[in-house]
């Protein structure tokens, strides 16, 4: 009888296994897709490619490498973004035009001395492939520089292709309000949520149609490119990475795991106040931790239990981080978690942890001792509504309906270009 349950356990683990790849197999990105197609839109073409480490296929090759080995594709300029093609450059170093050691193909930077491509550089292009893993928050950089090359390719009657992505943190949540005039920037370009809910290849059509690429400033007169997206297949709007089944290749080196994806916009405005908390940069845990040297972890943890925030937890952790500005100290603070996703503001757990650490050490205030200035604060959040309000008494509750207040409207606006 043990032998027999035994064997039935192994055979029902080993179906739970298969069952699992299978329905975890089922998403293709836009370069399979494309791939799949014969590379149709792109044969007989002079192609450009902005892509990073995150552009590959399931089996882990980069886009740039299979664009370049098909026969039908003549793959003649590459374009990087932050850190790189091949992502050898670290958090805010520049990226220098260059060529590509493994192609030869030449490469031009778009995080250097322009963050748009010149004439020069789409000269001779018939289309710009895009291939990036986005992840879904609107102060990561490589959406803007999506939207300053479709302004170059529109000048210049270029095609931008976007093969498409998932969204980690899938295709419902919005959160956020829209970047105001005035507060459009590099880290919040397009007048979106925080939290934007779409694919990048929807949030391309989006942009285009509804003439919200009006330059890194906000300030000049809209554009339109002539954009096609090649669409994944397999993928629903409830899916979180883990569930598409495909490799995770982190865009960037602070965002190393999908879940990296769903914490960046929970930790990082918080992040802006520079040393005042460590959010896990520096650490094995990016934008997943809020601690100092000075905090008392068990009165953090009591104090955020105290709120009952829907959807999310807290447990206490103490470490000492290998490099930054709390390189080798112990800190100790608290680690969150999500156990109702749908449910959770994302957005707002790091405004919830500045309000306790404000009611338990009420003379660390990060609004008057940090060293961080206060106008990338108000870029990232795209208002300076939610300093301005929020700093008077450090309550969630004064600032939450006016940072949720565009998000029923954007939702019905963004349904329209909807992929899947």
């Amino acid at each position: 009888m043990l032998h027999s349950s035994f064997c039935r356990r192994i055979l029902c683990a080993q179906a739970f296994v298969l069952i699992s790849l299978i329905c975890h197999s089922a998403v293709r990105p836009g370069i399979e897709v494309l791939e799949g197609r014969g590379f149709e839109g792109l044969v007989g073409k002079k192609v450009g490619l902005l892509t990073n480490p995150s552009g590959v296929d399931r089996n882990l090759r980069s886009t740039i490498d299979i664009l370049n080995e098909a026969p039908e594709v003549n793959l003649v300029k590459l374009f990087a973004p932050e850190h790189g093609v091949r992502g050898d450059i670290y958090a805010g170093g520049k990226v220098t035009d260059s060529v590509d050691p493994k192609t030869g193909i030449p490469v031009y930077s778009l995080y250097g001395r322009t963050r748009m491509p010149s004439d020069e550089m789409l000269s001779g292009l018939d289309v710009l492939v895009y291939d990036i893993q986005d992840i879904g928050s609107r102060s990561y950089t490589f959406i803007s520089t999506l939207g300053l090359v479709m302004r170059a390719c529109a000048l210049n009657d270029v095609e931008v292709m976007v093969l498409d992505r998932p969204n980690p943190l899938g295709g419902n949540k919005v959160e956020g309000c829209l970047v105001e005039p005035g507060f459009h920037s590099f880290v919040s370009e397009f007048a979106i949520p925080y939290i934007y809910g779409l694919t990048v290849g929807e949030l391309a059509l989006l942009i285009n149609e509804e003439g919200l690429n009006c330059g890194e400033k906000g300030d000049q007169k809209p554009l339109k490119c002539r954009l096609s997206v090649i669409p994944m297949e397999g993928w629903t709007r409830d899916m979180l990475y883990p569930q598409t089944g495909l490799p995770w290749i982190l865009p960037s080196p602070n965002i190393p795991y999908p879940e990296s994806a769903v914490n960046y916009p929970s930790s990082g405005i918080a992040g802006e106040f520079r040393s005042f908390l460590n959010i896990g940069i520096g650490y094995t845990l990016p934008f997943a931790v809020f601690a100092a040297e000075w905090i008392d972890a068990d009165a953090l943890k009591a104090k955020l239990d105290e709120y009952e925030i829907p959807g999310t937890v807290f447990r206490t952790i103490h470490f000492k981080p290998f490099s930054g500005s709390n390189k080798d100290v112990l800190v100790h603070g608290v680690q969150f978690h999500y156990t109702d996703y749908e449910a959770a503001v994302c957005t707002l757990t790091q405004f919830y942890v500045l309000q306790a650490v404000n009611e338990l050490y009420p003379s660390h205030n990060p609004f008057l001792n940090s060293d961080a200035p206060m106008a990338m604060f108000d870029k990232v959040c795209g208002t300076d509504y939610v300093r301005k309000t929020f700093k008077t008494r450090m309550k969630v509750e004064d600032i939450k309906d006016y940072w949720s207040k565009d998000v029923e409207d954007f939702k019905r606006l963004s349904k329209r270009y909807h992929l899947y």
